[in-house]
């Protein structure tokens, strides 16, 4: 009961959302139950309409923009995320501070972060703020802990057998790295991967304040829902919410064939 409530509860505000971009238009409206249904919102985000009083929604630049941003977080998060994992598998002075350092972008505010930034930037550094730039560095602070946090309970559970294997042969830590330990860790990678870039994709309150004059797509969807409301925002989110579950899809089939290879590898090791 408790799941198939929590369930409803989550996914629940999609169903609604989707139901009510079937309206019809141009003149339909976010009313419920639906008189007419028509995929008219769905085309005319593409501009596929005739024109009407009804602008097509300005989300061009802010969707290629979040996707840009997204993409630099992600890589730069993952690839921080996997050296800090990394240097803590060894104790070192001061390992309890560095730790909660890392940990504690997660925790303070969002709100305080951008608006922290935004000052630093304009105040201080005399740095114009950009999505590229302050944002930028919003969203890495933002992400970087979940991906260490992803990275850290891999690396605890890692045989470091394999590697004193390899270097016992000669192999350089480098090559051993890249040969035997980044293969291993590669699922975890891909989680590190996909938080980043989904927290970076919607993210808001860090943004609103460190991305200057140029919008994201978080930011245009509230600047438009705060205008007017129409059943085109709803095909929207419907279509953003697809993408989502084709990433997931595009995780979970990387996923299955790591873990393949994985066992395909042991396979062989235990004939060998």
């Amino acid at each position: 009961l408790y799941v198939a409530l929590f369930v409803a509860f989550l996914y629940g505000p999609f169903v609604v959302m989707g139901i009510l971009s079937f309206q019809q238009g141009p003149e339909g409206g976010p009313q419920f139950p639906i008189i007419s249904w028509s995929t008219y919102w769905y085309r005319h985000i593409f501009g596929l309409t005739p024109p009407s009083r009804i602008a097509p929604l300005p989300f061009g630049g802010a969707l290629l923009r979040s996707l840009t941003l997204a993409f630099m977080t992600m890589v730069t998060s993952t690839v921080l995320g996997v050296m800090a994992a990394q240097a803590f598998r060894r104790r070192f002075r001061g390992q309890g501070f560095v730790f909660y350092l890392i940990v504690l972008g997660m925790m303070v505010p969002g709100v305080l972060t951008g608006l922290g930034i935004s000052l630093l930037a304009n105040n201080i550094l005399g740095i114009e703020r950009h999505w590229y730039t302050t944002a930028f560095v919003a969203h890495v602070a933002y992400t970087f802990p979940f991906a260490f946090l992803v990275m850290l309970a891999i690396l605890n559970r890692f045989d470091a057998s394999v590697e004193e294997a390899s270097w016992s042969l000669g192999v350089p830590p480098g090559r051993t790295f890249r040969k035997v330990t980044f293969p291993l860790i590669f699922p975890g990678v891909l989680s590190a991967m996909l938080f980043a870039f989904t927290l970076s994709l919607d993210e808001f309150p860090r943004t609103l304040f460190a991305s200057g004059r140029d919008q994201t797509l978080p930011l245009a969807i509230y600047g438009t829902f705060a205008v007017e409301i129409h059943p085109n925002i709803f095909a929207f989110g419907v279509l953003t919410t697809l993408f989502s579950f084709a990433l997931l899809s595009v995780y979970a089939l990387l996923m299955t064939l790591s873990v393949r290879r994985a066992r395909r590898a042991a396979m062989q090791e235990d004939i060998a």
